[in-house]
């Protein structure tokens, strides 16, 4: 059996574990699949240690059950306000001397772009290449054999607060797993449930989850505009627990089962039974009642969102719309919401392109843990030989090789 491998995403509400493998036909095999309910994250930051440690074992160890392998080496998926993305340009003059550019100009190119300040309680998730420039020729992915006197390149860094990083990794540690790599979830996401064209052509994907909407905007195949949002699906659930005066853990069923965005949607003789607190017996309201107080904070959501990718400048470059993915995109009337607020064209993104138990994580609350899967599948294969990096495809830094997806 090849390299085993877990994608582990540890969300606000909830921790998935995908175990899978690289199959002969340089496909992702998922062997099998773990979710189990989070108590120790708070808006994707961790807030109990021990909490965290016990979803983590017990998500891994349900997957470990299903596959009838024992893993050791995990994925993890990174979120949370304190995660940060910036734009950046280096300079450098091509060093050969018949003016040809070579790896190590596009190295120390980046090396240049990536040469930013950043406050002592941070570090550099990543650094992505978006494209490069030869003296005045722009737009070009790989600059290598090319000849020229001045090479720049355009990238984007994430950043991140470095307690809360290696937190996630203690955590992962105490339950008796190593890290491979820490990767930004929205990335992963997108690695899992976008096309190339969409990338090409300009995409936001927002990744819904339990505590934060991450945000990732492609333009021209490489990452434009990142940033978190401290909102998600639990301030949903939230506010059905107050509105029906119910338990959270009925509020998050009551949205699951009959849930929904836009009151249009809504048969307007549906009935909806309602557990009470303090043994009362239950009560039964019409689903549009429900509907009345899910809507207005989904479009509260999706305004914030849209002022977002406003103040980004990207928002009248995203030709192939929007993307929702994360366990929050899957309420009923999600894209009919999304359309009223952004404008333009949104579906809802699963992973793809996926072998083994496909059926269990075609689900967009999976598009993370398999993006985080494929990533390190891919990097494994890198490492060993069995996969040739791209020409020119090189990431400096914590991120090591992630271009070797886009150049």
């Amino acid at each position: 059996m090849e390299d085993i491998l877990v994608g582990l995403d540890i969300g606000t509400t909830k921790t998935c574990a995908v175990i899978g493998t690289m199959n002969q036909n340089n496909q992702v095999e998922v062997i099998g699949v773990g979710v189990t309910p989070s108590k120790g994250l708070k808006n994707g930051v961790i807030v109990n240690i021990d909490n965290t440690t016990a979803a983590i074992i017990k998500a891994i160890d349900e997957g470990e059950l299903m596959a009838g392998y024992e893993v050791t080496d995990c994925i993890i998926g990174v979120s949370g306000q304190h995660v940060k993305g910036q734009n950046s340009r280096g300079v450098v003059a091509v060093s050969s001397r018949n003016r040809t550019i070579t790896t190590n100009d596009v190295k120390r190119v980046i090396e240049a772009a990536q040469a930013v300040v950043i406050p002592m309680d941070r570090e550099i998730l990543h650094v992505l290449s978006k494209e490069f420039s030869v003296d005045d020729q722009i737009g070009i992915k790989d600059p290598i054999g090319m000849t020229g006197v001045r090479l720049e390149a355009e990238v984007h860094i994430v950043t991140g607060v470095t307690s809360g990083i290696q937190n996630m990794i203690k955590a992962v540690e105490k339950a008796g797993f190593q890290y491979r790599d820490i990767v930004f979830n929205p990335l992963a996401a997108a690695d899992a449930v976008l096309s190339r064209d969409e990338m090409e052509l300009g995409v936001a994907l927002l990744d819904i989850g339990g505590g934060t909407i991450d945000i990732v905007v492609y333009l021209e195949g490489g990452v434009a505009y990142s940033t978190v949002l401290s909102i998600g699906g639990i301030h949903v659930t939230n506010d059905i627990s107050i509105g029906l005066r119910t338990p959270i853990e009925s509020a998050e069923l009551i949205k699951k089962k009959y849930g929904c965005a836009v009151l249009d949607l809504v048969d307007p003789s549906e009935v909806v039974e309602v557990p009470s607190v303090g043994g009362r017996p239950p009560r039964k309201l019409l689903r549009q009642e429900l509907t009345q107080i899910i809507e207005p904070r989904v479009a509260e959501m999706m305004e914030m969102v849209d002022r977002e990718l406003a103040l980004s400048g990207k928002k009248d470059m995203l030709s192939a719309g929007i993307v929702l993915t994360g366990g929050g995109s899957m309420l009923d009337g999600s894209i009919e919401a999304a359309e009223r607020v952004f404008n333009m064209p949104v579906r809802i993104g699963s992973p793809r392109d996926i072998a083994g138990l496909a059926d269990r994580v075609a689900t967009p609350q999976f598009a993370a843990s398999v993006g985080l899967l494929r990533y390190g599948l891919r990097m494994n294969q890198l490492r060993t030989g069995k996969l040739a990096p791209e020409k020119g495809g090189s990431v400096f830094g914590r991120m090591k090789k992630w271009l070797e997806e886009y150049l």
